[in-house]
């Protein structure tokens, strides 16, 4: 038995097609998306209907992030008739905006997927979540202590393999094989190459490798500009560039330094970038 599991694609689609090829070479009985596959990136609709072409062609198993999520809230929110057009506020929801624009025809079926995935393999379960069984958002990284990741994980899996941190682990914790699949699209673990994981189940039991594949980052980079996406969400899109380019994560430790003077209007999206790169920068 021979199983994929990918995560966070983020609307990077020359990465999701190399990542495609490998698994072609690879021949996987069963393939598994974690979540994420939009937003962030450039190409999310593109990334969407491969994904869910994949589904309807090869079997492909395609479970729901915290991303769709956000998209599903934009979806409610933006038709409310006090949502901003402008100002702070309006300028942190551009990147989402730009996200919801290209899947706007596209609602139905992403609020379809479902949350997690549980598979009976030969009389184990192998379960999948975007990020652990707490909520979509609560990531799980390869330090965390015992007690901590036990109550992150379903403690009855055999395998339990989610994605959300970008940053691919594999470990065993009491009878369970926990996988961190990485991320396609936007890994953060200083490799830019996309990750997947390989599951596979023979006579002693379960194993997993993490698999990194070679793409053009400079292809991606140009179809932020050339989908539109740089121009249509503002500054925050340097930022973005910045983490493709590195494999690293920014945006996570942008929005809680900035946000509260972003949004009292102390400090302008554009400065509040700018400050930030160059303390990045000085950093490095």
């Amino acid at each position: 038995m021979k199983i994929a599991v990918l995560a966070d694609i983020h609307g990077n689609l020359a990465a999701l097609h190399a990542l495609i090829e490998d698994l072609d070479t690879w021949a996987p009985d069963m393939v598994i998306v974690a979540g994420d596959t939009v937003n962030r990136g450039p190409l999310s609709r593109a990334c969407l209907d491969l994904v869910l072409r994949m589904r309807a062609e090869r079997g492909w198993h395609v479970i729901r992030g915290n991303h769709e999520g956000y998209v599903l809230t934009y979806e409610r929110e933006h038709r409310r008739s006090d949502f901003p057009t402008s100002g702070p506020r309006f300028e942190l929801s551009r990147i989402i905006a730009w996200t919801h624009r290209q899947l706007a025809d596209q609602i139905d079926p992403i609020a379809a997927l479902p949350e997690q995935l549980v598979l009976d393999i030969d009389g184990e379960a192998l379960v999948v979540y975007h990020a652990s069984v707490r909520h979509n958002r609560d990531g799980i990284v390869a330090h965390s202590p015992n007690d901590e990741l036990r109550a992150q994980i379903d403690p009855g899996a055999a395998v339990f393999c989610v994605g959300h941190t970008h940053m691919p682990f594999v470990r065993r914790l009491d009878g369970t094989l926990v996988v961190n699949a990485g991320s396609v699209g936007l890994p953060f673990d200083g490799d830019t190459r996309p990750a997947y994981v390989r599951l596979t189940r023979g006579r002693s039991g379960w194993s997993a490798r993490i698999v990194r594949v070679p793409y053009d980052v400079g292809v991606t980079a140009r179809a932020f500009v050339e989908s539109g996406m740089l121009e249509a969400v503002g500054s925050f899109g340097r930022i973005m560039l910045r983490e493709l380019h590195t494999g690293r994560s920014f945006l996570f430790d942008f929005f809680p330094a900035y946000q509260e003077r972003l949004l009292s209007g102390a400090i302008s999206a554009d400065e509040a970038v700018r400050d930030f790169l160059n303390r990045v920068d000085r950093a490095a």
